[in-house]
């Protein structure tokens, strides 16, 4: 008796020296998790992070104890329940969780296990013996004999993704050695600086972040031109279009100030421009010819000098 109250100290000690020591942590739940992928799982992890599992009542007590000290764990109180566990790190967060979930190992169909997506049998030559065909055709499967051995001739959909998997289908995939399932460490939830949130928060991007801030900066700059109500985002927007209004009137009321008077001349002299672009162009094109002139004369000679010797 006594060594099972050392060993609840011993743990309660534990928890409170990794709460303090790290500042994040996952909740990953282990369902059909071996122990040999927890020790994969630990190895990678080595120098990163750490593994604690535990009781729940046990967590949740200790976790209880130390709410007075630190508020914010009682935040992780709704996630301490099935079958979990915690992994401690201060590193990159999004790092770790590649980690975690990377190790997956395929398992086999079991009867009443439920199908986290569809599950097929694709079209192939089984090898088996004519003398099963019997046990295809019971489950709705097409085959043929195919140079004496069963051929399943399309692709049938055998168990719906979110179905148990009855026993009849889980013997057809032991059968052709299929293992539909794979197993690994998930998580539940990720706690950072106090705050909890899914861990479908880490797959954002930075591109994304940027993105989303640029759309919502140019939705604020809208509003407020509508509204005309003036905001940074659209400060600018004001101030260029409040010159061209300037320039507007300007120009239509023959008011010419030095700034304009270029765009003014344009205005009012458009054949002087637009004979320059075509000039302009023509000498572009007069300077390209020449260099185009002696690359083909180079070519020539690299073809006299690679086939004349042979002549």
């Amino acid at each position: 008796m006594g060594g099972v109250r050392e060993k609840k100290v011993e743990y309660f000690a534990k928890l409170r020296e990794y709460f303090e020591e790290y500042k994040s942590l996952f909740v990953v739940g282990v369902d059909n998790v071996s122990s040999q992928q927890m020790h994969q799982v630990r190895k990678a992890l080595r120098g990163r992070g750490v593994v604690l599992m535990g009781k729940n009542t046990m967590v949740r007590r200790a976790i209880r104890g130390l709410v007075t000290e630190l508020p914010d764990l009682e935040k992780l109180l709704p996630f301490v329940k099935g079958n979990v566990g915690f992994i401690f790190t201060n590193e990159s967060l999004r790092d770790i969780k590649e980690v975690i979930v990377a190790n997956k190992v395929a398992a086999p169909a079991r009867a009443g296990a439920v199908a986290p997506e569809d599950i097929w049998v694709r079209a192939v030559n089984t090898g088996m013996e004519p003398g099963k065909t019997s046990f295809f055709q019971a489950l709705g499967v097409p085959t043929k004999i195919a140079r004496g051995t069963i051929e399943i001739v399309s692709d049938v959909k055998v168990v719906d993704a979110g179905n148990k998997v009855g026993p009849s289908e889980a013997s057809l995939l032991n059968l052709l050695n299929i293992s539909p399932f794979t197993y690994g460490l998930t998580v539940v939830q990720v706690y950072d600086n106090g705050q909890v949130f899914p861990s479908n928060i880490l797959d954002i991007t930075d591109d994304e972040l940027v993105s989303h801030f640029v759309s919502a900066v140019s939705v604020i700059a809208s509003i407020s031109l509508a509204i005309g109500y003036p905001t940074l985002p659209s400060v600018g927007h004001v101030l260029i279009n409040n010159y061209k209004d300037l320039l507007a009137v300007a120009i239509a009321s023959k008011y010419i100030f030095p700034e304009i008077e270029e765009l003014a001349d344009r205005i009012e002299n458009p054949d002087k421009y637009a004979s320059a672009a075509p000039a302009a162009a023509a000498a572009a094109s007069s300077d390209s010819a020449p260099a185009a002139a002696e690359e083909e004369e180079e070519e020539e000679e690299d073809d006299d000098m690679g086939f004349g010797l042979f002549d």
